[in-house]
């Protein structure tokens, strides 16, 4: 399958059909998803970034299926027919039970949770969420968590105090170069962090914006998640 046609495959899934609307929801202009096409190409960092359930396998050979597996709930004889707010959460908070009634809820995290790094498993456990939030714009970008900035290493671009959404990556194949990220570690913990190739094949290094913090290498396999940084809210 050419990569044209993975593309309008992708289209015809999220937006049924209208590009406009897929090009909003990728964060790109709509020029740019005709482009894509004519030059029967397109950026899969990004793609693959926005279209989370989309399987890496299918994205970049157009083999096996276009999504990926998900774990089926067991089923239950007096569950009602009418889905509630639980089930129609994605499949990584169905552990939770938020009160608000649609699926618009992102969790604020505490910064002992960990990220799903090349896990498909991925879940955030009720211990880990501090309050929930609706913020629709995000939810668009398939924000999977929120988490507070602690510390000066990101100043300027993030305070401490700062809220990030961020989007989980499950494959460490399309981490997004000079982007910030979420990096769980276990001698660390947290560290928000400028992703680079690191200095050996086996690491990748941690670049600050503050210029008082020399960039350095993490081990990847100190590495226990990574999560895309997709925007922030701060307070003036």
């Amino acid at each position: 399958m050419e990569k044209k046609d993975r593309l309008l495959r992708l289209i015809e899934h999220y937006s049924d059909g209208n590009k406009s609307e897929f090009a909003r929801m990728i964060g790109v202009s709509p020029q740019a998803v005709n482009t894509w096409i004519s030059r029967n190409t397109f950026d899969i960092d990004i793609v693959y970034a926005k279209c989370v359930s989309i399987s890496p396998e299918w994205l970049l050979t157009g083999k096996g299926p276009m999504l990926k597996p998900t774990i089926q709930e067991p089923q239950v004889t007096t569950q009602p027919s009418t889905p509630t707010a639980k089930d129609r959460l994605p499949e990584a908070f169905r552990c939770l039970d938020p009160l608000h009634s649609t699926q618009e809820l992102i969790p604020l995290v505490t910064p002992k949770v960990a990220a799903g790094f090349g896990s498909a498993d991925f879940v955030i456990a009720k211990s880990d969420v501090k309050e929930y939030y609706v913020i629709p714009k995000w939810k668009r970008q398939h924000v999977d968590f929120m988490i507070e900035v602690t510390g000066d290493s990101m100043q300027p671009k993030y305070n401490a105090g700062d809220i990030v959404g961020c989007t989980i990556i499950h494959n460490s194949g399309f981490i997004q170069w000079n982007r910030p990220h979420v990096i769980a570690t276990r001698e660390q913990g947290l560290l928000i962090k400028r992703l680079m190739p690191g200095t050996t094949t086996n690491s990748l290094s941690a670049v600050s914006e503050n210029t008082q913090y020399p960039p350095f290498d993490i081990p990847k396999e100190e590495i226990t998640g990574i999560a895309l940084v997709i925007g922030h809210v701060n307070l003036e």
